[in-house]
């Protein structure tokens, strides 16, 4: 029997990348995701029309990554969930990744996260990569932006996503554990452009500064006030 799994994508004003991360989610004419639910914050642009056209399901809420993630998850029932963000596109063979993935039944008390890749061809994003793989093998940190597969049962013991408007990805990784994350053998190719227009280097860092006040205990919405200043 195929493994089915809920696809979550959370947007807010994403029309420019969303078709594409659609796309990609069909390529290969698998069944493994009959169901994307694009949780929509209140874009003002085409971006519900194009979920629709794309045949995902679009639900609201509140904008905020955290709520979004957890309303869109609501509205589906497959035994697994897919949480991926509105402009990471997953490689050609991410299918078969998950499918052994969700194929072993210890992993139903885990999460596999994809390989980060950027679509740009500078070396410093190829830095950033490597920066990325570390964290996530040393720390156990993979950020949204690699996605998420966990099996909807071991995703509802852990409480879901909190509806915090910034590190709504670290905190709920977390609560998963670094021993019960697991790296899947597939690209998660992510949009460079905050990279490109804040810097190779002062974006990583700006990251960086987050983790640390956010480790600190410092309430995320403070973090967000002076990551948007």
């Amino acid at each position: 029997m195929t493994t089915q799994i809920d696809v979550v994508i959370p947007t807010l004003n994403a029309a420019a990348r969303l078709a594409r991360t659609l796309a990609a989610l069909r390529g290969d004419g698998h069944d493994l995701c009959p169901s994307i639910t694009v949780c929509d914050g209140g874009s003002r642009d085409d971006t519900p029309a194009i979920a629709r056209q794309a045949g995902a399901s679009v639900v609201t809420a509140q904008a905020g990554r955290g709520g979004q993630l957890a309303a869109g998850a609501a509205a589906g029932s497959a035994p697994w969930l897919l949480f991926l963000h509105a402009d990471t596109m997953l490689g050609a063979d991410w299918a078969g990744s998950v499918r052994r993935f969700t194929s072993h039944a210890a992993n139903v008390g885990k999460a596999g996260y994809f390989r980060l890749r950027f679509d740009a061809p500078d070396p410093r994003a190829r830095r950033v990569e490597r920066l990325a793989a570390w964290r996530c093998r040393t720390l156990g940190l993979p950020y949204g932006d690699q996605g998420l597969v966990i099996a909807r049962a071991f995703y509802q013991r852990l409480g879901g996503f909190r509806a915090l408007p910034l590190m709504e990805d670290v905190e709920f990784v977390r609560r998963i554990g670094r021993k019960n994350l697991v790296p899947l053998d597939a690209d998660a190719v992510t949009s460079a452009e905050r990279y490109l227009s804040e810097g190779w280097l002062a974006r990583p860092a700006r990251n960086l500064s987050c983790l640390a006040l956010f480790f600190a205990g410092v309430p995320p919405a403070l973090i967000r006030r002076l990551y948007r200043s």
